[in-house]
């Protein structure tokens, strides 16, 4: 007994040090997204050099002298490349040209100790080079909309795969099973985006029923959607925006959470037919207890423990699904603001929007 109990307090003492190697762990993952987002913009056609084209006035030394002040230049040399990666990270001072910041202390400490103040050490993401506009102010603006479809399409997307894979696994091979088996494989094989053109085809343009594009109705809404006043008139009155962003979300939801939950369900029902052959399901089944409690209070609970960790790392999945979904039914959020930024070569807003989609996808995994 002595030992039985003392076995949970070790796993206690083991748990720090573990979590503490996998943060560190983290941090190289990290760098590497750097580099390799940084390598691959670099390699994209045109160049930050090329807004300018179009402007006859404007001189090669004005231009120079912009690139070198946001580090964008393209230096063939890998000098030059150390450089731009420098200044986009925040070891290099782009406006001084030099390892120091304005104090003369290294440019990646913090700023109360004497650093710099630009790049991604320093919480700066560069300046748009299309826009000319922060690009952390241009992503916050976007974050809602964004948080909006993907929070409500997790929720819609896990409750409906958990219960659909339990009772599949319940009534095993079973016509609702064989329907849900089915089903699964039919949208699991859709691709994102034409099944929301389809659902476009259908439920707005023939239908009519729903709107095909935004989160808001510009002709209902107080204003664009995420300012200042968008949110005053919100709180003057409520309900009717609530059911106005419903309305817009329900095209983007369902075609996201198909295809997310065709995947998930057969994990779960996986999960939980193994559970259900366990030991503990037939002796609680020998002491007499209802199939009722035996199911959702001792094969459900054990039963979600790898489903929880599948689902997590779904979410690199719905970040990227939102992307396109965003795409196809116009919604102001963070993927659109991607396709967008590819489109006008936009590299510093591409970028960013890659490495912190990235970092969220390491923390989710990390999580």
């Amino acid at each position: 007994l002595l030992r039985v109990t003392d076995h949970p307090a070790e796993d206690s003492r083991s748990l720090g040090p573990y979590i503490t190697r996998r943060l560190l762990q983290a941090i190289p993952v990290i760098f590497l997204i750097t580099v390799v987002s940084f390598v691959l913009m670099m390699q994209a056609p045109g160049g930050p050099a090329a807004q300018f084209n179009a402007n006859p006035r404007i001189t090669a030394e004005e231009v120079d002298k912009y690139l070198a002040r946001y580090c964008l230049e393209r230096n063939p040399d890998p000098i030059g490349w150390l450089r731009t990666y420098g200044g986009w990270t925040g070891i290099w001072n782009c406006e001084d040209q030099s390892f120091f910041s304005a104090q003369g202390m290294p440019n990646f400490l913090p700023q109360f100790m004497g650093g710099g103040d630009n790049g991604l050490l320093h919480g700066d993401l560069g300046v748009s080079i299309k826009t000319n506009r922060p690009v952390t102010d241009m992503i916050v603006e976007r974050v809602p909309a964004t948080l909006v479809l993907m929070g409500v399409a997790f929720v819609i997307w896990t409750s409906m795969a958990i219960v659909f894979g339990v009772f599949a696994a319940v009534k095993r091979y079973s016509l609702f099973d064989q329907g849900v088996t089915f089903m699964s494989y039919l949208f699991y094989s859709l691709p994102t985006f034409w099944l929301g053109l389809i659902l476009i085809y259908f439920f707005a343009v023939e239908l009519r029923w729903l709107p095909s594009q935004g989160i808001v109705d510009p002709r209902e809404a107080p204003a664009a959607f995420n300012t200042p006043q968008y949110w005053a008139g919100f709180w003057a009155d409520p309900v009717p925006n609530i059911m106005d962003i419903g309305k817009h979300l329900i095209l983007p939801v369902i075609t996201l959470v198909a295809v997310s939950v065709a995947a998930d369900t057969r994990y779960v029902r996986t999960s939980m037919l193994d559970a259900l052959s366990q030991d503990f399901v037939r002796t609680a089944r020998a002491k007499g207890l209802a199939e009722r409690v035996v199911i959702f209070r001792h094969a459900v609970r054990n039963a979600l423990l790898p489903v929880v960790t599948v689902i997590g790392l779904q979410i690199a999945f719905i970040l990227s699904g939102t992307i396109v979904v965003e795409t196809v039914f116009a919604i102001p959020g963070i993927g659109r603001l991607f396709t967008d930024s590819v489109f006008r070569l936009d590299y510093q807003v591409v970028q960013s929007i890659v490495f912190l989609l990235s970092v969220l996808v390491v923390a989710a995994n990390l999580l």
